[in-house]
Protein backbone atom coordinates (compact mmCIF):
# COMPACT_ATOMS: atom_id res chain seq x y z
CA UNK A 1 0.00 0.00 0.00
CA UNK A 2 1.22 3.51 -0.82
CA UNK A 3 0.96 5.74 2.25
CA UNK A 4 1.27 9.55 2.18
CA UNK A 5 1.84 11.33 5.49
CA UNK A 6 1.18 15.07 5.46
CA UNK A 7 3.64 16.62 7.90
CA UNK A 8 6.13 19.48 7.95
CA UNK A 9 9.03 17.25 9.11
CA UNK A 10 9.79 13.54 9.14
CA UNK A 11 12.02 14.16 12.17
CA UNK A 12 8.97 14.85 14.38
CA UNK A 13 8.35 11.96 16.78
CA UNK A 14 4.79 11.22 15.65
CA UNK A 15 5.65 11.43 11.96
CA UNK A 16 8.71 9.24 12.41
CA UNK A 17 6.73 6.60 14.29
CA UNK A 18 4.09 6.48 11.54
CA UNK A 19 6.81 6.07 8.92
CA UNK A 20 8.41 3.30 10.97
CA UNK A 21 5.09 1.48 11.45
CA UNK A 22 4.26 1.71 7.75
CA UNK A 23 7.61 0.26 6.71
CA UNK A 24 7.40 -2.52 9.28
CA UNK A 25 4.07 -3.52 7.76
CA UNK A 26 5.55 -3.57 4.25
CA UNK A 27 4.11 -0.33 2.90
CA UNK A 28 5.66 2.26 0.61
CA UNK A 29 5.53 5.46 2.66
CA UNK A 30 6.51 9.06 1.97
CA UNK A 31 6.23 12.28 4.00
CA UNK A 32 4.90 15.37 2.20
CA UNK A 33 5.10 18.92 3.52
CA UNK A 34 1.57 20.30 2.96
CA UNK A 35 2.91 23.80 2.21
CA UNK A 36 4.83 22.51 -0.83
CA UNK A 37 1.73 21.39 -2.71
CA UNK A 38 0.17 23.40 -5.52
CA UNK A 39 -3.46 22.79 -6.46
CA UNK A 40 -5.27 22.99 -9.76
CA UNK A 41 -8.97 23.55 -9.07
CA UNK A 42 -11.05 22.56 -12.10
CA UNK A 43 -13.38 19.85 -13.39
CA UNK A 44 -10.31 17.60 -13.26
CA UNK A 45 -8.62 18.53 -9.93
CA UNK A 46 -4.84 18.19 -9.85
CA UNK A 47 -2.05 18.35 -7.29
CA UNK A 48 1.63 19.13 -7.74
CA UNK A 49 4.35 18.56 -5.17
CA UNK A 50 7.48 20.66 -5.61
CA UNK A 51 6.46 21.19 -9.23
CA UNK A 52 5.88 17.49 -10.00
CA UNK A 53 2.45 15.84 -10.38
CA UNK A 54 1.45 14.16 -7.13
CA UNK A 55 1.58 10.37 -7.73
CA UNK A 56 -1.36 9.67 -5.40
CA UNK A 57 -1.62 7.23 -2.52
CA UNK A 58 -3.82 4.43 -1.22
CA UNK A 59 -4.05 6.12 2.17
CA UNK A 60 -3.33 9.67 3.31
CA UNK A 61 -2.62 10.41 6.98
CA UNK A 62 -2.93 14.16 7.65
CA UNK A 63 -0.73 15.61 10.42
CA UNK A 64 -1.70 19.23 9.89
CA UNK A 65 -0.06 21.64 12.34
CA UNK A 66 -2.08 24.51 13.80
CA UNK A 67 0.12 27.11 12.07
CA UNK A 68 -0.87 25.84 8.60
CA UNK A 69 -4.45 24.77 9.26
CA UNK A 70 -6.03 26.73 6.40
CA UNK A 71 -3.64 25.60 3.67
CA UNK A 72 -3.23 22.10 5.07
CA UNK A 73 -7.00 21.55 5.17
CA UNK A 74 -7.24 22.83 1.58
CA UNK A 75 -4.68 20.21 0.49
CA UNK A 76 -6.61 17.43 2.24
CA UNK A 77 -9.83 18.67 0.62
CA UNK A 78 -8.18 18.60 -2.80
CA UNK A 79 -7.08 15.01 -2.22
CA UNK A 80 -10.66 14.11 -1.31
CA UNK A 81 -11.85 15.69 -4.56
CA UNK A 82 -9.37 13.43 -6.37
CA UNK A 83 -10.93 10.36 -4.73
CA UNK A 84 -8.10 9.60 -2.30
CA UNK A 85 -8.80 8.04 1.09
CA UNK A 86 -7.82 10.44 3.90
CA UNK A 87 -7.73 9.00 7.42
CA UNK A 88 -9.17 12.26 8.76
CA UNK A 89 -11.36 14.29 6.46
CA UNK A 90 -10.79 17.98 5.79
CA UNK A 91 -14.09 19.19 7.25
CA UNK A 92 -13.51 17.27 10.49
CA UNK A 93 -9.98 18.70 10.85
CA UNK A 94 -11.27 22.25 10.36
CA UNK A 95 -14.12 21.63 12.81
CA UNK A 96 -11.76 20.35 15.51
CA UNK A 97 -9.34 23.28 15.16
CA UNK A 98 -11.95 25.91 16.04
CA UNK A 99 -12.68 25.32 19.73
CA UNK A 100 -15.95 27.24 19.65
CA UNK A 101 -17.24 25.49 16.55
CA UNK A 102 -16.23 22.11 17.98
CA UNK A 103 -18.06 22.74 21.25
CA UNK A 104 -21.12 24.01 19.38
CA UNK A 105 -21.24 20.80 17.36
CA UNK A 106 -20.83 18.67 20.49
CA UNK A 107 -23.50 20.66 22.35
CA UNK A 108 -26.22 19.31 20.05
CA UNK A 109 -25.65 15.87 21.54
CA UNK A 110 -25.98 14.50 25.05
CA UNK A 111 -22.32 14.66 25.96
CA UNK A 112 -20.64 16.18 29.02
CA UNK A 113 -18.71 19.45 28.63
CA UNK A 114 -17.57 22.19 31.03
CA UNK A 115 -20.11 25.06 30.82
CA UNK A 116 -18.75 27.61 28.35
CA UNK A 117 -19.58 31.20 27.34
CA UNK A 118 -18.53 33.27 24.34
CA UNK A 119 -19.06 37.02 24.27
CA UNK A 120 -17.93 40.04 22.29
CA UNK A 121 -19.24 43.14 24.07
CA UNK A 122 -17.49 44.29 27.25
CA UNK A 123 -20.86 44.62 29.02
CA UNK A 124 -21.46 40.87 28.54
CA UNK A 125 -18.20 39.65 30.15
CA UNK A 126 -19.08 39.88 33.84
CA UNK A 127 -22.66 38.50 33.39
CA UNK A 128 -21.19 35.55 31.47
CA UNK A 129 -18.77 34.82 34.33
CA UNK A 130 -21.64 34.99 36.82
CA UNK A 131 -23.62 32.49 34.73
CA UNK A 132 -20.67 30.11 35.07
CA UNK A 133 -20.76 30.40 38.85
CA UNK A 134 -18.20 33.16 39.19
CA UNK A 135 -14.41 33.19 39.24
CA UNK A 136 -12.05 31.51 38.87
CA UNK A 137 -12.66 30.77 35.19
CA UNK A 138 -10.59 29.37 32.33
CA UNK A 139 -9.95 31.57 29.28
CA UNK A 140 -9.02 29.92 25.97
CA UNK A 141 -8.06 31.28 22.57
CA UNK A 142 -10.07 29.64 19.81
CA UNK A 143 -7.17 27.98 18.00
CA UNK A 144 -4.54 27.38 20.70
CA UNK A 145 -2.70 24.05 21.00
CA UNK A 146 -0.55 22.25 23.59
CA UNK A 147 -1.92 24.42 26.40
CA UNK A 148 -0.79 27.67 24.78
CA UNK A 149 -3.43 30.40 25.07
CA UNK A 150 -5.11 28.83 28.12
CA UNK A 151 -5.30 31.15 31.13
CA UNK A 152 -6.68 30.73 34.64
CA UNK A 153 -8.33 33.99 35.74
CA UNK A 154 -8.64 34.05 39.53
CA UNK A 155 -11.10 36.96 39.58
CA UNK A 156 -13.78 38.37 37.31
CA UNK A 157 -11.88 41.67 36.97
CA UNK A 158 -8.74 39.85 35.83
CA UNK A 159 -10.80 37.86 33.33
CA UNK A 160 -12.38 41.06 32.01
CA UNK A 161 -8.97 42.71 31.56
CA UNK A 162 -7.47 39.67 29.81
CA UNK A 163 -10.42 39.32 27.42
CA UNK A 164 -10.26 43.01 26.51
CA UNK A 165 -6.51 42.78 25.90
CA UNK A 166 -6.88 39.75 23.62
CA UNK A 167 -9.81 41.29 21.75
CA UNK A 168 -7.74 44.40 21.09
CA UNK A 169 -5.23 42.07 19.41
CA UNK A 170 -8.09 40.58 17.37
CA UNK A 171 -8.09 37.35 19.39
CA UNK A 172 -11.35 35.96 20.74
CA UNK A 173 -11.50 33.99 23.98
CA UNK A 174 -13.82 31.34 25.34
CA UNK A 175 -14.82 31.62 29.00
CA UNK A 176 -15.09 28.21 30.64
CA UNK A 177 -16.09 27.06 34.09
CA UNK A 178 -13.10 25.98 36.19
CA UNK A 179 -13.65 22.35 37.23
CA UNK A 180 -11.94 22.37 40.61
CA UNK A 181 -12.31 18.67 41.30
CA UNK A 182 -10.10 17.83 38.29
CA UNK A 183 -7.15 19.11 40.39
CA UNK A 184 -4.88 19.92 37.43
CA UNK A 185 -5.48 16.55 35.81
CA UNK A 186 -7.16 15.38 32.64
CA UNK A 187 -7.46 12.26 30.51
CA UNK A 188 -6.28 11.80 26.94
CA UNK A 189 -8.09 8.97 25.14
CA UNK A 190 -6.62 8.03 21.77
CA UNK A 191 -9.43 6.98 19.43
CA UNK A 192 -8.73 5.06 16.22
CA UNK A 193 -11.81 4.10 14.21
CA UNK A 194 -14.43 3.03 16.72
CA UNK A 195 -12.05 2.05 19.54
CA UNK A 196 -10.03 3.69 22.29
CA UNK A 197 -6.65 2.08 21.61
CA UNK A 198 -4.79 3.79 24.49
CA UNK A 199 -5.47 6.20 27.33
CA UNK A 200 -3.39 8.16 29.80
CA UNK A 201 -3.92 10.55 32.69
CA UNK A 202 -2.00 13.82 32.48
CA UNK A 203 -1.14 15.76 35.63
CA UNK A 204 0.11 19.33 35.88
CA UNK A 205 3.62 20.01 37.16
CA UNK A 206 4.07 21.13 40.75
CA UNK A 207 3.37 24.70 41.81
CA UNK A 208 0.62 26.93 40.49
CA UNK A 209 0.49 25.31 37.05
CA UNK A 210 -3.02 24.01 36.29
CA UNK A 211 -2.43 22.90 32.68
CA UNK A 212 -1.57 19.22 32.34
CA UNK A 213 0.00 19.34 28.86
CA UNK A 214 3.20 17.30 28.52
CA UNK A 215 4.81 20.17 26.57
CA UNK A 216 4.40 22.32 29.72
CA UNK A 217 6.07 19.84 32.05
CA UNK A 218 3.04 17.72 32.90
CA UNK A 219 3.48 14.06 33.82
CA UNK A 220 1.61 11.12 32.30
CA UNK A 221 0.54 7.69 33.49
CA UNK A 222 -1.36 4.81 31.96
CA UNK A 223 -5.04 4.52 32.85
CA UNK A 224 -7.67 1.85 32.25
CA UNK A 225 -10.75 3.79 31.20
CA UNK A 226 -14.19 2.83 32.39
CA UNK A 227 -16.79 2.03 29.77
CA UNK A 228 -18.44 5.43 30.35
CA UNK A 229 -15.24 7.32 29.55
CA UNK A 230 -14.45 5.13 26.55
CA UNK A 231 -17.90 5.59 25.07
CA UNK A 232 -17.77 9.35 25.67
CA UNK A 233 -14.41 9.60 23.85
CA UNK A 234 -15.62 7.53 20.90
CA UNK A 235 -18.86 9.48 20.68
CA UNK A 236 -17.03 12.83 20.73
CA UNK A 237 -14.67 11.75 17.93
CA UNK A 238 -17.59 10.49 15.85
CA UNK A 239 -19.63 13.66 16.35
CA UNK A 240 -16.72 15.80 15.18
CA UNK A 241 -16.15 13.36 12.31
CA UNK A 242 -12.64 12.19 13.12
CA UNK A 243 -11.40 8.64 12.60
CA UNK A 244 -8.15 9.37 14.46
CA UNK A 245 -8.47 11.67 17.46
CA UNK A 246 -7.03 12.56 20.82
CA UNK A 247 -10.00 13.27 23.06
CA UNK A 248 -9.22 15.27 26.20
CA UNK A 249 -11.62 14.87 29.13
CA UNK A 250 -11.91 16.12 32.68
CA UNK A 251 -13.01 13.89 35.52
CA UNK A 252 -15.83 16.08 36.83
CA UNK A 253 -18.30 15.32 39.60
CA UNK A 254 -20.91 14.72 36.90
CA UNK A 255 -18.72 12.32 34.93
CA UNK A 256 -16.56 12.80 31.81
CA UNK A 257 -16.47 16.36 30.46
CA UNK A 258 -15.00 16.93 27.00
CA UNK A 259 -12.31 19.60 26.82
CA UNK A 260 -11.07 19.19 23.25
CA UNK A 261 -11.06 16.80 20.32
CA UNK A 262 -7.69 16.89 18.56
CA UNK A 263 -7.26 15.90 14.92
CA UNK A 264 -3.44 15.51 15.04
CA UNK A 265 -2.76 14.07 18.51
CA UNK A 266 0.87 13.44 19.40
CA UNK A 267 2.07 9.86 19.80
CA UNK A 268 5.10 10.33 22.03
CA UNK A 269 3.43 10.85 25.39
CA UNK A 270 0.78 8.19 24.99
CA UNK A 271 3.06 5.52 23.53
CA UNK A 272 5.62 5.98 26.29
CA UNK A 273 2.99 6.10 29.04
CA UNK A 274 1.00 3.08 27.89
CA UNK A 275 3.43 0.92 25.91
CA UNK A 276 0.82 0.68 23.13
CA UNK A 277 2.07 0.82 19.54
CA UNK A 278 -0.42 3.51 18.54
CA UNK A 279 1.32 4.11 15.20
CA UNK A 280 0.65 0.50 14.18
CA UNK A 281 -2.98 0.83 15.30
CA UNK A 282 -3.35 3.82 12.97
CA UNK A 283 -1.71 1.94 10.13
CA UNK A 284 -3.95 -1.12 10.67
CA UNK A 285 -6.99 1.16 10.53
CA UNK A 286 -5.78 2.66 7.24
CA UNK A 287 -5.18 -0.80 5.78
CA UNK A 288 -8.70 -1.88 6.65
CA UNK A 289 -10.49 1.29 5.59
CA UNK A 290 -8.55 2.12 2.41
CA UNK A 291 -9.86 -1.03 0.75
CA UNK A 292 -13.41 0.32 0.92
CA UNK A 293 -12.78 3.97 0.14
CA UNK A 294 -14.43 3.78 -3.29
CA UNK A 295 -17.41 1.62 -2.28
CA UNK A 296 -20.79 3.36 -2.30
CA UNK A 297 -23.96 1.93 -0.79
CA UNK A 298 -25.93 2.31 -4.00
CA UNK A 299 -23.31 0.18 -5.77
CA UNK A 300 -23.74 -2.54 -3.16
CA UNK A 301 -27.53 -2.43 -3.46
CA UNK A 302 -27.24 -3.16 -7.18
CA UNK A 303 -24.58 -5.82 -6.67
CA UNK A 304 -26.70 -8.99 -6.83
CA UNK A 305 -30.27 -10.17 -6.78
CA UNK A 306 -31.16 -11.77 -3.47
CA UNK A 307 -28.86 -9.41 -1.53
CA UNK A 308 -30.00 -6.45 0.56
CA UNK A 309 -29.15 -4.02 3.31
CA UNK A 310 -31.10 -4.61 6.53
CA UNK A 311 -31.34 -2.79 9.83
CA UNK A 312 -32.34 -5.13 12.65
CA UNK A 313 -32.33 -5.31 16.45
CA UNK A 314 -30.20 -8.10 17.93
CA UNK A 315 -32.38 -10.28 20.16
CA UNK A 316 -30.92 -12.03 23.25
CA UNK A 317 -31.34 -15.43 21.54
CA UNK A 318 -29.73 -14.28 18.29
CA UNK A 319 -26.85 -16.66 17.38
CA UNK A 320 -24.36 -13.80 17.07
CA UNK A 321 -25.27 -12.02 20.35
CA UNK A 322 -22.29 -11.94 22.73
CA UNK A 323 -19.78 -12.80 19.99
CA UNK A 324 -17.18 -10.63 18.30
CA UNK A 325 -17.38 -10.10 14.55
CA UNK A 326 -14.30 -12.28 14.22
CA UNK A 327 -15.95 -15.10 16.18
CA UNK A 328 -19.23 -14.77 14.27
CA UNK A 329 -17.31 -15.09 10.96
CA UNK A 330 -20.17 -13.57 9.00
CA UNK A 331 -18.04 -12.63 5.99
CA UNK A 332 -17.60 -16.31 5.10
CA UNK A 333 -21.39 -16.40 4.70
CA UNK A 334 -21.57 -13.26 2.53
CA UNK A 335 -22.78 -11.01 5.36
CA UNK A 336 -20.99 -7.74 6.08
CA UNK A 337 -21.67 -5.52 9.11
CA UNK A 338 -21.72 -1.88 8.00
CA UNK A 339 -22.54 -0.34 11.36
CA UNK A 340 -23.68 -0.97 14.91
CA UNK A 341 -25.81 1.43 16.94
CA UNK A 342 -25.61 0.97 20.71
CA UNK A 343 -27.55 3.57 22.61
CA UNK A 344 -26.11 6.93 21.61
CA UNK A 345 -22.99 5.37 20.06
CA UNK A 346 -22.50 4.38 16.44
CA UNK A 347 -19.71 2.09 15.26
CA UNK A 348 -19.24 2.45 11.51
CA UNK A 349 -17.39 -0.39 9.74
CA UNK A 350 -16.66 -1.90 13.17
CA UNK A 351 -13.38 -3.58 14.02
CA UNK A 352 -13.22 -7.40 13.90
CA UNK A 353 -12.82 -7.42 17.67
CA UNK A 354 -16.09 -5.52 18.22
CA UNK A 355 -18.57 -7.57 20.27
CA UNK A 356 -22.22 -7.67 19.20
CA UNK A 357 -24.55 -7.28 22.17
CA UNK A 358 -28.22 -8.01 22.63
CA UNK A 359 -30.12 -4.77 22.03
CA UNK A 360 -27.68 -3.53 19.38
CA UNK A 361 -29.16 -2.21 16.16
CA UNK A 362 -26.99 -3.62 13.37
CA UNK A 363 -26.92 -2.48 9.77
CA UNK A 364 -25.65 -5.22 7.49
CA UNK A 365 -25.44 -6.18 3.83
CA UNK A 366 -25.72 -9.74 2.68
CA UNK A 367 -27.61 -12.63 1.19
CA UNK A 368 -31.25 -12.51 2.28
CA UNK A 369 -31.52 -16.24 2.89
CA UNK A 370 -28.56 -16.09 5.29
CA UNK A 371 -29.84 -12.93 6.97
CA UNK A 372 -33.15 -14.67 7.68
CA UNK A 373 -31.25 -17.51 9.38
CA UNK A 374 -29.27 -15.12 11.57
CA UNK A 375 -32.21 -12.80 12.25
CA UNK A 376 -35.36 -14.97 12.06
CA UNK A 377 -37.69 -11.97 12.50
CA UNK A 378 -36.30 -10.39 9.31
CA UNK A 379 -38.62 -12.21 6.93
CA UNK A 380 -38.79 -9.59 4.18
CA UNK A 381 -36.47 -7.16 2.46
CA UNK A 382 -35.98 -3.95 4.46
CA UNK A 383 -38.35 -1.05 4.11
CA UNK A 384 -37.06 2.31 2.87
CA UNK A 385 -36.36 3.77 6.38
CA UNK A 386 -33.91 0.94 7.05
CA UNK A 387 -32.03 1.78 3.86
CA UNK A 388 -31.82 5.41 4.90
CA UNK A 389 -30.45 4.37 8.28
CA UNK A 390 -27.85 2.22 6.54
CA UNK A 391 -26.91 5.11 4.29
CA UNK A 392 -26.25 7.34 7.30
CA UNK A 393 -24.03 4.69 8.81
CA UNK A 394 -21.88 4.63 5.69
CA UNK A 395 -21.82 8.38 5.08
CA UNK A 396 -20.81 9.26 8.66
CA UNK A 397 -17.77 7.05 8.79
Amino acid sequence: MRVAILSRKESLYSTGRLVEAARQRGHDVRVYDPTLFAMGVSANPTLYYEGTPFPGADAVIPRIGASITFYGVAVVRQMEQMGLFCANESQAIARSRDKLRCLQVLSRHKIGMPPTEFVRAKADILPAIERLGGAPVILKVLEGTQGIGVILAESAKVAEAVIEAFQSAKQNLLIQKFVKESKGRDIRAFVVGSRVVAAMRRSASAGDEFRSNVHLGGTVSKIDLSREYQETAIKAAQIVGLNIAGVDMLESAQGPAILEVNSSPGLEGIEKATGVDVASEIMAFCEERARFAEVRLEQMLRFKQGYAVVSVLVAPDCPIAGRTLREADLTSRDVFILGIERGSLRYNFPHAGTRIEAGDLVVCYGKLSVLREIFPSTAEEPRRPASRRASRAVDNR
